[in-house]
């Protein structure tokens, strides 16, 4: 029986020895991984700080995108593997999702040309859209902490407000995710000993190595909080959630009576927050009642050009109707004098008519009293020429009508010969007269209807078409022919009548 406990013993041993090596090797193994993803993820973090310092942002992007998004997966059920972030240590980490939200927030500061010349305006109105909205929050909660925001590093998320602080429209999902942080994350220890020195880096393997994202198994103590710099952090946070974003929402004395029950901050740096928050609210009204003084300015002055404005365009209207008086009154004027130079012309018209008038009944009375044949030379024949003919009766008789002076007898005389009529020249003159006449009407009518000239012009140009043509030449030429051979046949008979 000692034989086969000894024997079973030793097989235990060897199966012990087994167990121990394998579990060493794959301690190793592990090790050795973790080494290689850690220096994968410090030469591509390096390489994306080259290619940011540069400016060669969608360079840049496409760099450090892998390590903080998680791989495709290729199983049927669906599960994600982690991001590659996730498997680097605490520096690591926070340096690379600092650097990704670096050049997040340099791609949102970029004009809209050049950001669509970068990365085309589908990517590029993504980006924005990431930044501006508030999801790269969630997207930094869900691929580096599996969702926990609790578990979020303080600098990265000092990093978040501070991005979310500079390009969203509102403040309000800012507030919220930092009070959701801040609510989740543990209250950092004051109270730094002897015994957290021996106990702090235990608890710190535990909680912050790569297994915690796995275990969720936490002790009482306050973890990743109880460091000078976690405590910096944590004061960096109350800072740009009470100075900052509350202040932006309006919301001034909740910020003070945060401050004043935060058990973070001491009386000194409460105090320092309270006089910061004092004075943004200062600078805040004093912007306020600035911007009120220029909004008031710009309206004077709006008024002030409204009321030149209008001053200028009644100037402008009275000006414009005193000038259009004015024409009018000249045109009257003119109008007036054209008028008056018209009657004065019909007046002397009138009076040249009326003296000429005069002049041939003058003469008529001395021609019917001188004699008009001696009685010592009368004789049958002379008596006989001396008689007026039928014709010219009828033409004395009818300018006696007319109201024109009667054409003088003729005298018999050794040569037998009739003396030239002596109102000639007024018949020439009255006959000008009225064709001046004419002429003024016809240029009034042209004044005051100017269509009689257009319908003149448009006659005359129609007969000159009409006369262009050369059958109608021909066929005009044949009528006038046929009408003046008429004529002529006519004056030709009435010769003959007349001499018979």
């Amino acid at each position: 029986m000692d034989a086969n406990r000894m024997g079973y013993t030793a097989a235990d041993s060897l199966s012990q020895a087994r167990g121990l090596s394998t579990s060493i090797s794959s301690l190793s193994s592990s090790a050795s991984g973790r080494s290689g993803t850690a220096s994968h993820i410090s030469k591509t973090y390096r390489q994306a700080s080259t290619l940011f310092l540069t400016r060669r942002l969608p360079e840049a992007l496409s760099t450090v995108l892998p390590l903080v998004s998680p791989p495709q997966s290729d199983g049927q059920d669906g599960s994600t593997e982690p991001a590659p972030v996730i498997r680097a240590s605490r520096s690591s980490r926070i340096k690379v999702w600092s650097l990704y939200l670096t050049v997040l927030n340099a791609i949102a500061e970029l004009d809209s040309d050049d950001g669509k010349d970068a990365f085309g305006a589908r990517e590029w109105r993504a980006l924005c859209y990431k930044v501006r909205s508030g999801e790269i929050w969630e997207e930094v909660v869900r691929n580096g902490y599996h969702g926990v925001e609790g578990d979020v590093d303080a600098e990265v998320a000092i990093n978040l407000a501070t991005l979310l602080l500079a390009h969203a429209k509102n403040q309000t999902l800012n507030q919220k995710r930092l009070e959701n942080y801040l609510a989740a994350a543990r209250t950092p220890n004051l109270e730094i000993s002897a015994d957290h020195f021996s106990q702090s880096p235990r608890r710190h393997h535990q909680h912050r190595s790569p297994s915690k994202s796995h275990s969720r198994h936490r002790g009482p103590g306050p973890s990743g909080a109880d460091t000078p710099r976690d405590l910096e952090a944590r004061v960096k946070i109350l800072e740009l959630y009470t100075l900052h974003v509350l202040p932006r929402n309006g919301e001034w004395e909740y910020a003070r009576e945060f401050i004043g029950v935060s058990p973070v901050l001491d009386d000194e740096r409460r105090e320092a927050f309270l006089q910061a928050l004092d004075t943004l609210r200062e600078e805040q009204a004093e912007a306020e009642r600035r911007a009120a003084e220029e909004r008031a300015k710009r309206e004077e002055a709006i008024r002030r050009d409204v009321e030149e404005a209008r001053r200028l365009r009644a100037e402008n209207e009275a000006r414009e109707r005193r000038r259009l008086e004015e024409e009018r009154a000249k045109r009257e004027e003119v109008e007036k004098e054209k008028e008056k130079e018209k009657e004065r012309e019909r007046e002397r018209e009138r009076e040249r008519n009326k003296n000429k008038a005069t002049e041939g009944d003058f003469g008529l009375e001395d021609e019917s009293l001188s004699p008009a044949v001696s009685s010592t030379s009368s004789t049958p024949s002379a008596l006989k020429k001396s008689r007026p003919s039928p014709g010219s009766r009828s033409s004395a008789g009818s300018a006696a009508r007319r109201g024109g002076p009667l054409p003088r007898r003729g005298v018999a005389g050794s040569g037998g010969s009739a003396v030239a009529s002596p109102t000639l020249m007024s018949r020439a003159t009255r006959v000008l007269g009225n064709l001046r006449v004419l002429v003024d009407e016809i240029a009034t009518a042209f004044q005051t209807n100017p269509y009689v000239l257009m319908r003149m012009l448009a006659f005359v140009i129609g007969l000159l078409l009409l006369l262009s043509r050369k059958r109608v030449r021909e066929r005009m030429a044949r009528i006038i022919g046929v009408s003046w051979n008429k004529v002529k046949a006519t004056v030709g008979m009435g010769t003959k009548v007349s001499y018979i």
